[in-house]
């Protein structure tokens, strides 16, 4: 069984450099924007997907098995979010995740949510995974329906609400690079006002 973290709601930790927090549904384009991101800004990058698979590989089961179990076991994303909080309190990092910018508002220094139709999203997954549309289809259709329920349930968050996001990026409205230009703008602006202090790491 995994540790139950606390839910209190993070609002302060030690950490040294800037934290980005890029957030999203599958299929969005928020682990392409993230790496490069971080990779231009020469901070590290962290996906919570990744934290999510590498617990699915522990307990032995495949993702969307994990994610039907996270639906009545909130231990399963406490656990994402305990490791996650590891990560982001040491700063220097830019973090792609659909929840993290809820859990990390009162510390990230800059929320960034990217978006577009449901349909070019599941287009998307089907070229990048080989996967036929009606799969890819009933495959995001249950990971966001099971994301909705799960962290309204577990922490009130509602994820159709954008309003803490400082930027939000339609990828269907812009091509990669001119999206990509909006973010990275964005996120220098951001970390050209802090201190030598908050920007170190």
């Amino acid at each position: 069984m995994l540790n139950m973290p606390s839910r209190a709601p993070i609002k302060s930790c030690d950490k040294r450099g800037p934290l980005i927090v890029i957030s999203g549904p599958p299929g969005a384009g928020k682990s392409t924007y993230a790496k490069r991101l971080a990779e231009d800004l020469g901070l590290r990058y962290h996906s919570s997907g990744s934290i999510f698979r590498a617990i699915a590989r522990e307990m032995g089961i495949d993702v969307m098995e994990l994610n039907r179990r996270a639906e009545s076991s909130p231990e399963i994303d406490l656990e994402v979010e305990r490791r996650m909080l590891e990560i982001a309190c040491k700063g220097g990092v830019v973090i792609d995740s659909h929840v993290a910018a809820w859990i990390l508002a009162g510390i990230a220094d800059l929320l960034v949510y990217v978006k577009a139709p449901l349909m070019v999203r599941v287009e998307r997954i089907a070229r990048r995974d080989g996967k036929s549309l009606d799969e890819a289809l009933e495959e995001v259709i249950e990971r966001e329906v099971s994301h909705w329920h799960r962290f309204r349930r577990y922490y009130g968050v509602d994820t159709l609400d954008l309003t803490i996001f400082h930027l939000v990026v339609d990828t269907s409205v812009y091509d990669i690079e001119e999206a990509y230009k909006l973010i990275k703008t964005a996120a220098e602006m951001k970390l050209a006002k802090q201190t030598p202090r908050e920007r170190s790491f």
